[in-house]
């Protein structure tokens, strides 16, 4: 396999591309992009298989208002990419915006076996949360560098 067609330059550019236009009636193009059995990680989830991936963006849309994803960066790799995203979404009429990055791989043909997803649950969702929004700021703060006296 040359440099120009490596298993992971083969599937990044559809997969950015189906993020990015990503909506209930496309999810069936964005799961084309995953081997059947494709492990699928993020903050809450941990799951294998192209049909549990689609229950969780099928909650996704139940659950949020207007989700969308923004790709910002893309690299790849040979058999690895790393994406850096922005996901939007509305919740109770708020607006939400989320910063992350996902880790993949990819197969020989180019679909993801593995996609990791990293970002803070605790600053852009339970932070805002009612009960549990005022502790965990507490403790965000409580372990911040932010106002300790430099030596």
């Amino acid at each position: 396999m040359s440099e120009a067609t490596t298993p992971a330059s083969i599937g990044l550019p559809p997969l950015v591309e189906r993020y990015n236009a990503l909506r209930v009636d496309t999810l069936r193009e964005l799961l084309a992009c995953y081997a059947e059995q494709a492990h699928f990680k993020d903050p809450f989830n941990d799951v294998v298989g192209r049909a549990e991936i689609d229950r969780i963006f099928r909650h996704m849309f139940a659950t949020l208002e207007q989700p969308t994803f923004v790709i910002g960066n893309a690299l790849a790799g040979n058999r690895d990419a790393m994406l850096r995203w922005e996901f939007r979404f509305g919740l109770s009429g708020k607006s939400y915006l989320v910063p992350g990055s996902t880790a993949l791989a990819f197969d020989d043909s180019g679909r993801v076996i593995d996609h990791v997803d990293y970002w803070d649950p605790t600053e852009t969702v339970w932070a805002h949360l009612p009960l549990v929004g005022a502790p965990v700021r507490w403790l965000r703060r409580r372990f911040s560098s932010a106002h300790f006296e430099r030596g």
